[in-house]
């Protein structure tokens, strides 16, 4: 079973454009639609689409509407009650795949909010095989807190993956010492920001992303799952690096493409593959999300792992 924390939800809407987008101008849609989301609710969507248990903790109006759309889609979410509306983050999608988003900070949570939160993961992650926690964390938040949940709960049973970007990973990353989790999911962009390395020359160069992932290694993380964007993904673990390069993909929007990278790397954990085997499920996974709309996560069968290419890194020699 999967458990996952999505501490800062949004209603997710995309608004796909015939054309380009122009600053100024009026522009008429092709569509809109609208989706309960988030980080950790992408990633328990995709679970329960690919038949594995997940329960969906996050903070919440018990009725939200929100709630209401998960529980009707079969995730099993388990509101923690919180004042004020649900923030909504808006994605404009124009043909090329160039997405554009508009992210609102969320409402304040209070610190019993958060210990709520801890406490409702806590009851759970015993049963769990992977505790995720992802996403940015909402306004009223410490930076750290992050790194306090995976103190509290890394003994706990279940295993913890850490999705999340600018301070709030900073924290983690100062913190790793004394709250390692056991797979971190960093972008090329993520991982330049902790490593003092060049973004583009990480998305570009499979060994120069290894090798600044395992940093992380060195520091108490199990394993890192470093997407690299069109480059595909590098993953290293104790027993070695991998980059496993996508297949051709028309990309129609990379929104949630992340969150299905790392669903894909768990759902090969759960099936005791080997890492070659979870590296190309995760980037067959997000290949598959990138080439669908708006934050559409993708389906078993439109998931095409034999089709990644998958190669051993050697760190020692550069290649």
């Amino acid at each position: 079973m999967i458990v996952t924390l999505t501490p800062n939800p949004s209603h997710d809407r995309t608004v796909t454009l015939a054309g380009r987008l122009e600053r100024g101008a009026v522009i008429r849609a092709e569509s809109v639609t609208s989706q309960a989301g988030g980080k950790g609710v992408n990633i328990s969507r995709a679970s329960v689409s690919a038949g594995i248990p997940s329960i969906a903790v996050l903070p919440s109006p018990p009725d939200d509407p929100f709630v209401h759309e998960l529980l009707a889609a079969g995730i099993d979410c388990r509101p923690v009650p919180t004042e004020g509306a649900l923030r909504v983050n808006i994605t404009v999608s124009e043909p090329d795949g160039t997405t554009t988003k508009l992210n609102s900070p969320g409402p304040t949570v209070t610190g019993s909010v958060l210990d709520a939160l801890i406490e409702a993961l806590r009851r759970r992650v015993s049963a769990a095989d992977w505790l995720v926690l992802a996403g940015s964390l909402p306004p009223g938040a410490p930076d750290g807190w992050y790194a306090e949940v995976v103190a509290a709960l890394r003994n706990g049973g279940a295993r913890i993956a850490v999705d999340t970007s600018d301070a709030p990973l900073r924290a983690l990353v100062d913190g790793l010492e004394t709250a390692a989790p056991h797979l971190m999911k960093p972008n090329a962009e993520e991982l330049a920001s902790f490593t003092d390395t060049d973004p583009e020359v990480l998305e570009a160069d499979p060994v120069a992303a290894a090798c600044a992932a395992r940093a992380l290694l060195d520091r108490g993380v199990e394993s890192v799952l470093a997407t690299l964007g069109p480059h595909g993904a590098v993953l290293v673990t104790d027993d070695g690096a991998w980059h496993a390069a996508p297949p051709p993909t028309t990309v129609v929007s990379t929104v949630g493409a992340g969150d299905s990278s790392l669903f894909g790397y768990l759902l090969g954990d759960l099936r005791a593959q080997a890492p070659d085997l979870r590296l190309a499920l995760a980037v067959a996974y997000g290949s598959a999300a990138a080439g669908l709309p708006g934050t559409t996560i993708p389906q078993p069968h439109q998931v095409r792992p034999e089709l990644v290419s998958v190669r051993r890194l050697d760190l020692t020699s550069g290649d």
